[in-house]
């Protein structure tokens, strides 16, 4: 047994909501990376400054993002 899914056997609905969750995987990891990355740099002693600021504003950028696929993934339910 395989384990792909058959996207023939799943509606668009459903293909839509498993793109989201690996695109939110996927940027999940890189802002796991990116984390560990800014760690190594501020330990570093000649640290570059700038190169720490855009990493640290990608890693914004990302948090972002997720939070957004977020929302699309699990909808705020208003009771």
């Amino acid at each position: 047994m395989s384990d792909s899914i058959d996207m023939h056997l799943i509606n668009s609905q459903d293909a839509e909501q498993i793109a989201l969750v690996e695109k939110m995987n996927g940027l999940l990891s890189e802002h796991r990376d990116l984390d560990e990355v800014i760690g190594r740099l501020l330990e570093s002693a000649t640290a570059d400054q700038l190169q720490i600021q855009r990493l640290k504003k990608r890693k914004l950028i990302l948090k972002d993002e997720i939070a957004r696929l977020h929302g699309k993934i699990l909808p705020d339910i208003i009771a």
